[in-house]
């Protein structure tokens, strides 16, 4: 099936639901008092593996025909969909190799060497999609993108429908954005449910790929450079699908600063005891960048993930403002 829609990802959450959390929904006193409207946070770092990352692999790993199945999956990640992809096959019992760049993060990696699937190491952010593609092709293994497909966007949508589901109304949904399959799929499911409700995406400077190319009307590459949101490296493959989905369905995707993000983390432990990584923590920096903007609303901030190594969320935490 080609293409994403709704009828699409209602099927992924029948498919997956028996495997997933529905992740809770918790309003935010602190970011709402800062805005002055009502905040809700969906917590997806409570999510399998501490990350929304789960929903699309194992959508397209259980759609897989048997001939598939029995081959074996291969993908690429700086982490997060490397940790989602593992489960899935493991839950599934199916072989995966998984490609991580030299950059990954120590933690993250350390997560991932508890799953039983070969680990391939090296490489920059930009360079293991190729070499993952390259070994499926050698070897006739499925290639499982992190966002570059439609039965991985669908999973991910299927956040949409819990949220139809938890909040009888609201104005608008704040996703963080890195190659696109998550707001994808999110924004699809919103606005094929309720047309007038506003989607936002949000990056930072430093993995500003999506931001740029949209400006520009079409993919541009992009120098990334060191960011707390360091989920989101690793820029898009050209001709990826999810740009297109995200003209049609985004209203506005926007950046958020470094230090932003930075006191999203600090909040968000603080005040809600909520750990939660860089890129995860964008969507709530965006309410702290542009409260007027969120004046009077009802917004769902989207918590995508929640790795965060040890010594960096004990720096952020100890740090003043």
């Amino acid at each position: 099936m080609d293409g994403i829609n709704l009828q699409r990802i209602q099927d992924a959450y029948e498919r997956i639901q028996q495997h997933v959390k529905k992740t809770p929904l918790i309003q935010s006193k602190a970011l709402s008092d800062r805005c002055g409207g009502e905040v809700y946070l969906k917590l997806e770092n409570q999510q399998h593996t501490n990350t929304f990352k789960f929903r699309g692999a194992i959508n397209k790993m259980a759609g897989l025909s048997p001939d598939q199945a029995s081959k074996g999956v291969v993908t690429a990640s700086s982490g997060n969909h490397a940790q989602g992809a593992a489960l899935a096959a493991q839950t599934l019992g199916i072989h995966a190799t998984i490609f991580v760049p030299r950059e990954v993060s120590p933690m993250k990696l350390e997560k991932l060497q508890k799953y039983d699937v070969d680990i391939v190491i090296g490489g920059g952010f930009n360079q293991v999609e190729a070499n993952a593609r390259k070994h499926g092709e050698k070897h006739g293994l499925t290639y499982i993108s992190p966002y570059n497909d439609y039965s991985i966007m669908a999973g991910q949508g299927t956040i949409a429908l819990e949220l139809d589901d938890q909040l009888d109304d609201f104005d608008s949904v704040i996703v963080p954005v890195g190659g696109g399959g998550l707001i994808s799929g999110i924004a699809v499911g919103v606005k094929s449910l309720h047309p007038d409700r506003n989607v936002f995406g949000v990056l930072t400077p430093g993995a500003s790929t999506i931001h740029a190319s949209l400006e520009a009307g079409k993919l541009v590459v992009v120098e990334e450079f060191e960011t707390l949101a360091e989920a989101f490296l690793g820029g898009i493959e050209p001709e990826a699908l999810t740009f297109d989905v995200i003209k049609k369905y985004v209203d506005d995707v926007l950046l958020v600063q470094e230090e932003s993000v930075a006191e999203a983390i600090r909040i968000l432990w603080n005040e809600e005891k909520q750990i939660v990584e860089g890129a995860g923590a964008t969507s709530s920096a965006l309410i702290l960048e542009q409260k007027e903007r969120f004046e009077g609303k009802r917004v769902v901030v989207v918590v995508s993930g929640g790795n965060i190594s040890e010594s960096l969320f004990s720096k952020i935490i100890g740090s003043s403002e």
